[in-house]
This record gives C-alpha cells, sequence and structure tokens, in this order.
C-alpha cells in the first residue's frame, strides 16, 4: 500500500540508513536517500521502488554541500514529512582518552554529528511546517548517555551528548508546530561502524528509529528512546 508521506534519510548508502531507507519503502513511503555517493542507494534497491525513491548527494559534513542541498530541495520533492539523521562518524581511536584525543578529532565529529544535523533541521523546517507538522529524529547513542558516561571515545561521546542536547531544545520550539522530535539510540547494531561483534541485528536498529519517525500526533516529543522505550539522558 503506497502512502504519500515522505522521509529524508541522511547517510542512507549503508548501514542503519540504507536499512531505514528500505524498510520506509517497503512500508509504502516516499524517500528522499541521501549520501556521499548516492549511486551506491540505487545499486542496492530494489528498482520495483524507483517511482518512490529519490536520491541526491549530501555530505552532512559540509556547510557547502548542506547549502546546495537547501536550494535544490524544493526542486526535489513537494512535501516533507520527517528528518533521519542518520549520518554520523566515528574518527577516536578506540579506547582513546580525553586527555589524548586531538582537538582536530572533536572538530570534524561535531561536524558532522551536531553541525550537520543542526543545519538540516534549519533546512526541513519550513517544509514540515507548511505541511502541517511531521517528525524529526536525531540517530544518537548509548554512549552520550550523562546518565551512565564512561571513559574513552570522547569525541563520539560527546557529539552524541550535544546532538541529544539538540532534540530536547527543538521538541520544546517546535510543539506548537506539530512537529515531534526524538533522539533514538538504536543499540550496539552490526553494521560498519558497529561492527561483527556488535550484540543487535540491522533490522532492530532500524526497527528503533523508525518507531520514531512512525509515532502519532500524540506521541512523546523530546524524549530520548531506544525500541520505543524512554531513556534516562
Amino acid at each position: 500500500m503506497k502512502n504519500e508521506k515522505l522521509f529524508i534519510v541522511t547517510g542512507a548508502t549503508r548501514g542503519l540508513g540504507l536499512g531505514c531507507v528500505q524498510t520506509l519503502l517497503e512500508k509504502g513511503y516516499h524517500v528522499l536517500a541521501t549520501g556521499r555517493d548516492p549511486e551506491k542507494i540505487r545499486a542496492v534497491v530494489s528498482p520495483s521502488f524507483s517511482d518512490r525513491l529519490i536520491t541526491t548527494a549530501l555530505d552532512v559534513s559540509s556547510l557547502e554541500s548542506l547549502a546546495a542541498f537547501e536550494k535544490k530541495l524544493p526542486t526535489l520533492v513537494d512535501r516533507v514529512d520527517g528528518l533521519i539523521n542518520n549520518a554520523g562518524v566515528f574518527l577516536d581511536e578506540y579506547g582513546g582518552s580525553a586527555l589524548s584525543t586531538s582537538a582536530e578529532t572533536l572538530q570534524k565529529t561535531l561536524q558532522t554529528n551536531l553541525v550537520g544535523p543542526y543545519r538540516l533541521c534549519q533546512i526541513v523546517l519550513p517544509h514540515l511546517k507548511k505541511n502541517g507538522g511531521g517528525r524529526i529524529v536525531n540517530v544518537s547513542s548509548g554512549l552520550g548517555q550523562l546518565h551512565q558516561m564512561g571513559a574513552g571515545t570522547p569525541a563520539y561521546r560527546i557529539s552524541k551528548t550535544a546532538l541529544n542536547g539538540l532534540t530536547a531544545l527543538l521538541a520544546v520550539e517546535l510543539k506548537s508546530d506539530k512537529i515531534l522530535v526524538n533522539s533514538v539510540c538504536p543499540g550496539w547494531v552490526k553494521t560498519d561502524m558497529g561492527g561483527a561483534g556488535a550484540t543487535r541485528e540491522l533490522s532492530e536498529g532500524v526497527a528503533s528509529i523508525l518507531w520514531a519517525a512512525e509515532i502519532p500526533d500524540s506521541g512523546p516529543t523530546g524524549g530520548y528512546f531506544r525500541d520505543g522505550k524512554s531513556l534516562e539522558w
């Protein structure tokens, strides 16, 4: 069954992003899938979905690329119902300390994991408001939880903590616009980033993310979730 709703998914060339694209298409939605090499997306998505799949290049770490996407967006879609900020990087050395990790690593990580989603929210918001509301899902991580903050991987941890802060801020500002904003931790998923030793299948992580994308208007906003269950910040 087809659905007129359209979701934008970033970092859609592999892993969780690609999984979200494929599942949304299977559910009947329209999808604008973005990544540095969008041809990789069409190479693996079934041609039977081609009438509901739009792809375009976007590097969320580049302000120039984001500006180009902002100009191009109205020519690509007639409506936007949701944004899934999935694109992210993990640049830390495993076990790296906050005392030794370079400021450059932190800066590059924040550019992709925080500034990119921040700008995308600004870019997409007029389209969501025009449509009378929508959903923003920020793909976070348990490594960013202040509640149980551990040592190591400081750049990644800090970026996800900051992304959670953006979620809480936007949720308050956009509540009256019927735009629900939530952070989702998909868990430790078997992807290129998560590695083969991860404890969760790709389908589990995707389902966790899409739960927040598909919640009804009466659903929560400004929360932090995994598998539809609330997490402590």
